[in-house]
């Protein structure tokens, strides 16, 4: 088998649903397998996964482990020669898997390859590509200087080595990832994409960005942001320090206190799935569809007149367009949000043979989705 995709999930049914859409879409033509980890979700993420997708593999934790040790779990039952750590609330083209895979076969030394992040508003978000954090470039970055944390010697839409990349979407052999020891299960969020990428680059391999395949990363992520976690993520950038970094009492003494006032400066803020069940006055909706009936069913939740359009076309009024994935391929919809996100409009999608629409209008958001009926 050519690939194994790796997704974990936790409390978040309906980007879930939609990153599995996208998915299947995307291995029509590649030897794939796609294996579910759930950490213990209490919505219906099991059910639907289940119900609308019984060829997913489905691992479901009693408990929520933590995202290294899930896509560990992962990733001890994939056959395939390639394994892909890819986040849930993430969207990919029809192309992505393949294109990577042939970027990654024809590197003599390939590493790990990622790829151009962009939110759902179509605007690119720097993690894609990123530099060793030393302790130098992280105080600087926690102190509100992000100028040596991110890659800028790369181009937002160029191909090229870049030390540390993003685990929302990680590409690598599987023995590679388990002859480096996978993810350090001490993390158990945020922190292991950097490990493992720097894990990997010290074992002598090259990762690569490459920022000619753009997918959408909402970042509506499936954690809870109180005291617990603003503890796990510096906790995590502690350990990174410690494991590889460390060199004597004073810098190190230097990191802790920084990491402390970054800590305390910190706003993390705990954001739900907004559900639309109504427009307001303001708001014009165009539908990108042929469904006469999905075009009625979201008229009637939204007490707005919807507006049908067979291909995208910024019109002066309209505020937010909806694609529909029965109609439009994912591949298509990327290029349309990345190619209008500075229009002021918003964007959501609706997953084939699904009845709600997916979006998020900032990526420090949990977005929103509104639910109908055919």
């Amino acid at each position: 088998m050519t690939l194994s995709i790796i997704i974990v999930n936790y409390n978040v049914q309906h980007y879930l649903q939609l990153c599995l859409d996208s998915v299947y879409a995307a291995i029509q033509d590649i030897e794939a397998e796609v294996i579910v980890v759930d950490n213990a979700s209490v919505d219906d993420s099991v059910m639907m996964v289940k119900t609308l997708f019984p060829k997913v593999h489905l691992i479901t934790n009693d408990q929520n482990i933590g995202f290294s040790k899930a896509n560990n779990k992962g990733v001890q039952i994939a056959k395939g020669e390639y394994v892909c750590i890819l986040n849930p609330d993430t969207v990919v083209g029809e192309t992505v898997f393949e294109e990577v895979y042939a970027f990654a076969k024809a590197q003599p030394n390939h590493g790990i390859s990622s790829v151009q992040f962009v939110d759902g508003t179509g605007h690119f978000l720097p993690e894609s590509k990123r530099n060793l954090p030393t302790p130098k470039v992280s105080l600087q970055k926690l102190l509100g200087n992000g100028s040596g944390y991110y890659a800028h010697h790369l181009q937002q839409n160029e191909n090229g080595k870049a030390a540390i990349l993003a685990g929302a979407f990680l590409f690598v052999k599987k023995s590679l990832y388990e002859t480096v020891g996978g993810f350090d299960e001490r993390y158990f969020m945020y922190g292991e994409d950097i490990d493992l990428s720097y894990t990997v680059e010290k074992a002598g391999y090259t990762n690569y960005y490459l920022g000619t395949i753009p997918i959408i990363h909402f970042k509506g992520e499936s954690t809870v942001k109180d005291a617990i976690y603003r503890k796990r993520f510096y906790g995590a950038m502690r350990l990174f320090y410690n494991k590889h970094l460390r060199k004597n009492s004073v810098e190190s003494f230097v990191v802790k206190l920084g990491l402390f006032v970054a800590s305390a400066r910190s706003s993390f803020k705990n954001k739900k799935l907004s559900v639309v069940t109504i427009a307001s006055k303001d708001e014009v909706y165009a539908l990108v569809s042929q469904s006469s009936h999905i075009e009625n069913a979201i008229t009637k939740v939204l007490s707005s007149n919807v507006v049908m359009q067979h291909k995208m076309k910024v019109v002066a009024n309209i505020t937010t367009y909806i694609f529909d994935a029965n109609y439009c391929s994912y591949k298509n919809i990327i290029k349309e949000i990345i190619t209008h996100r500075d229009t002021g409009v918003t964007f959501k999608i609706i997953p084939k043979n699904s009845t709600f629409a997916l979006g998020s209008n900032s990526s420090e958001g949990r977005g929103e989705v509104i639910h109908f009926e055919e």
